[in-house]
């Protein structure tokens, strides 16, 4: 997924999804499906992003969990994505309330297997950003980032963008370009992968008409175009 091969990661997740259905351990069932709803949200459709969330949160029902707020988050965050604010905002409330009940908060689990308080903060500052609440999704990057130790890595780096967002959202437009081109610069060339890539370029379609061929706007344009292994 985040090396961009569609064709093998929707084949992966596929056998993911049949083997924890085959377990019928409903806990692994939905979190399979949260899992997978992430290959959908970056390349598309939104639609298939928000029917895996939303089965995970299903599946989940009942029973408050990280996976629960999972799900929840990954729902959100999608329904903001497609304009869906009403639906956005309830989901929200919902994975921070599961995450709370779960008594998650404040643990140590780091690993890809897990969804430590760091990625519902990622998941929240991504719903916040798409529904335009750029004060409040700054606050979520701000308390994210600080679980971050090194500040390194895709996660951060998606945070760092995010705020390049809001900060087009509220017509700081050379600011935005500026942290959007850092952000992506610091980034090992090996890992500025194709999700990378393209939240970096939102922030230029972000940019109101007019503005687009600004200096700010041109470099970044530059920068995102510098062939692979060059800083």
């Amino acid at each position: 997924m985040k090396l961009g091969d569609l064709t093998r990661s929707r084949s992966w997740y596929a056998t993911a999804r049949y083997a924890a259905d085959d377990s019928g351990n409903r806990e692994l069932r939905a979190r399979v499906r949260a899992q997978a709803a992430m290959l959908p949200f970056y390349y598309g459709p939104l639609e298939s992003a928000v029917s895996l969330s939303r089965e995970a949160r299903i599946l989940s029902r009942g029973r408050p969990s990280v996976t629960a707020a999972f799900a929840s988050a990954a729902e959100a965050r999608a329904l903001a994505k497609l304009g869906d604010g009403d639906g956005a905002e309830s989901a929200l409330r919902h994975a921070m309330a599961a995450f709370e009940q779960s008594g998650a908060a404040g643990g140590t689990a780091n690993d890809a297997f897990a969804f430590p308080e760091r990625r519902l903060l990622l998941y929240k500052s991504g719903t916040l950003t798409a529904l335009g609440r750029t004060s409040q999704a700054g606050r979520a990057q701000e308390e994210a980032l600080s679980l971050y130790p090194k500040k390194t890595g895709i996660d951060p780096a998606l945070l760092h963008l995010e705020a390049a967002l809001c900060l087009a959202q509220d017509r700081s437009l050379a600011e935005a370009c500026q942290l959007a081109g850092a952000t992506f610069l610091r980034i090992h060339p090996a890992h500025r992968t194709p999700i990378v890539e393209e939240r970096a370029r939102d922030i230029i379609e972000a940019l109101p008409p007019g503005t687009q061929g600004t200096r700010a706007a041109r470099e970044l344009r530059e920068i995102l175009a510098l062939p692979p292994g060059r800083t």
